[in-house]
């Protein structure tokens, strides 16, 4: 039986897509593929894929954003110093972090990009059968987690 491997990419409706390439090469440190003009589509990738996200301008009185917690989650590499660097880079470009989580195999936060679509960022230190088994056995968690520098 044929079986999907992962998430090839993400395809995000924005509201100026403009100011969202700006975002997520400026903030998330995504290199712009192709800005298509016509069909105001931008491609970005990470550096291993042609493509890792694709945003597209909403039509006309479409909503952009994600209800709920829907959300697309984006892996750094490295651990907590590359999350910490990560979380005061989102806070100075638009200041739109949500919260932050320790959910037992991965470290996170939740923020907004310019058009409200919530992204997640996080650092995985479980990894393999060991994460698969933490996922069967404890399931989800949310935990409080801090990324704000101590004031001492």
């Amino acid at each position: 039986m044929a079986k999907i491997a992962k998430v090839g990419h993400v395809v995000l409706n924005v509201k100026d897509t403009k100011e969202a390439i700006d975002w997520y090469t400026n903030t998330l440190g995504m290199e712009l593929m192709v800005h298509d003009q016509d069909m105001d589509m931008a491609f970005l990738s990470f550096g291993s894929q042609d493509h890792d996200i694709a945003l597209m301008k909403a039509p006309e009185g479409v909503e952009t954003g994600s209800p709920g917690l829907s959300h697309t989650a984006l892996m750094i590499e490295g651990g907590e110093p590359e999350l910490r660097e990560m979380y005061q880079r989102v806070k100075d470009s638009t200041g739109k972090v949500e919260f932050t989580a320790d959910h037992g195999m991965t470290k996170s936060f939740y923020c907004f990009d310019p058009s409200g679509n919530r992204i997640e960022i996080f650092f995985q230190f479980l990894h393999g059968e060991e994460a698969r088994t933490f996922m069967r056995e404890t399931g989800a968690v949310l935990d409080p987690y801090e990324l704000e520098p101590s004031r001492q």
